[in-house]
């Protein structure tokens, strides 16, 4: 994210929900929506395989950071523009695990869209620079209450372990942290008896190592591995090709990658935005390796990005890029069948060390002692986007891993909802905001 990452620098410069207690069991809180699966190198519902057509969600952006699914005014005026453009899935940086988020979910789903979350925020994150330290139990603490406020919506379809951590050649030491960071998380949704929520890592649009990444985020042991693997590529710029974009060479190095692979963010603002891109990527040329993609971005934020103007009376006002990309998704249907994806995936070799990847083998740091504790007694409450912070809250990893350190032992507590797909208390007020949403949806159909 353009505007989140640099608030999320100065954190690390200067340093880089609802949960349940430990004796607490966690309530189902389950949508409606049939949970995304992965098979070989794809995403499936059901029988069916799927394609992310997105937008990265984050109104106000890093000058006021605030959760929009949090608010059940604002998501439902949003989602009927979601709506609009003919969207199944919205990516939000940062959200406060303290609060409730019943009726966006619900809403959410209620108009038929998945939910991919990024579990940090600026002050509670991996600081690319002296990754070590900020590596410790508070910030996993933080991060697993994240997934204790969402993971038992049906229509979260993944969380993000990190975005953009590694942004050059240099940083490229932080890799094994941000794996790290991904084998806790998958071995926590595991452990407190949590479906299997694909988790992964969103990369910089960096060429010298964008490959080496994706073989790194893939090779080891199965517990260390990703569910995953996504990047920001803003390459194709209007007007541009296939072949001219680059994106031909990016589908032959991955043709045999093991893990779905998605953009995490795209849409070069350089010239006009016609989106011309969306038509390769939901073809053949790109379905066998691509499950689509996410836009940034839905508001505008200062950097040209937005698809939207949110007025200071709260109302929208949509932008040229916004009917552009309308314009774009409804002249593309994804393909029929199975897209050409690899059925059977499969682990990559480690990346050999270089000059532009400073990592050598899959050595990675053990998890902190109190947040092993957790898989068993569960996170707690979270720190929300109020805490002090955990650059250097200490509480560090003392060793190295070893192999299958990550896999799942305990004994999960969550509470399994006896009616999925449908809320587990008689909440009046998600019943309303889905049917809000409906109702807004309806309304801008028949605007078309």
């Amino acid at each position: 994210m353009k505007t989140f990452t640099a608030i999320a620098a100065l954190a690390a410069a200067t340093s880089v929900y609802a949960a349940p207690s430990p004796t607490e069991q966690l309530e189902a809180r389950a949508t409606s929506l049939t949970a995304i699966t992965v098979k070989g190198n794809a995403f499936f519902q059901g029988n069916n395989r799927f394609y992310i057509r997105g937008v990265d969600y984050q109104p106000g952006g890093s000058s006021k950071l605030i959760d929009p699914l949090a608010d059940s005014t604002t998501c439902t005026r949003d989602i009927a523009k979601f709506t609009k453009l003919g969207l199944n899935t919205v990516r939000v940086y940062t959200v406060d695990n303290t609060a409730n988020h019943d009726a966006c979910m619900s809403a959410l789903a209620a108009a038929g869209m998945y939910l991919v979350l990024d579990v940090n925020t600026p002050l509670y994150s991996i600081n690319r620079a002296t990754p070590a330290p900020s590596y410790n139990s508070v910030y996993l603490k933080n991060i697993f209450a994240t997934i204790d406020a969402f993971a038992n919506y049906t229509n979260t379809l993944a969380f993000f372990s990190g975005n953009e951590v590694i942004n050059d050649d240099s940083t490229t030491p932080a890799a094994p942290y941000v794996k790290a960071v991904t084998r806790d998380m998958r071995q926590y949704i595991g452990s407190r008896g949590y479906r299997q929520i694909p988790v992964g890592y969103s990369a910089a649009d960096v060429d010298s190592n964008r490959l080496e990444m994706a073989q790194y985020m893939n090779c080891g042991p199965d517990d260390e591995r990703s569910d995953f693997f996504a990047f920001n590529d803003y390459s194709w710029c209007d007007p541009s090709s296939f072949k001219i974009s680059g994106w031909e060479q990016k589908v032959k190095n991955f043709t045999s990658y093991g893990l779905p692979i998605f953009l995490s963010e795209y849409g070069c603002n350089t010239n006009a935005r016609e989106f011309e891109e969306v038509a390769s990527l939901y073809s053949k040329e790109m379905t066998s390796v691509y499950s689509g993609g996410l836009v940034y971005e839905y508001s505008e934020e200062g950097s040209k990005y937005g698809l939207v103007t949110i007025n200071s009376d709260g109302t929208i006002t949509e932008g040229a890029d916004f009917a552009a990309l309308k314009t774009a998704l409804a002249g593309t249907a994804s393909p029929t069948g199975d897209g050409g994806y690899n059925s059977t995936g499969g682990a990559s070799g480690c990346p050999p060390k270089s000059a532009n990847w400073e990592v050598s083998g899959d050595s990675l740091p053990a998890i902190p002692s109190a947040a092993a504790d957790m898989m068993k007694t569960g996170a707690g409450k979270g720190f929300g986007l109020t805490g002090t912070g955990s650059q250097n809250a200490g509480g560090t990893s003392t060793g190295t891993a070893t192999p299958g350190s990550g896999s799942v032992t305990a004994t999960g507590t969550a509470k399994k909802s006896s009616a999925p797909g449908r809320q587990p208390s008689f909440d009046k007020t998600p019943i309303f905001i889905a049917g809000v949403a409906v109702a807004f949806s309806l309304f801008g159909a028949c605007l078309l």
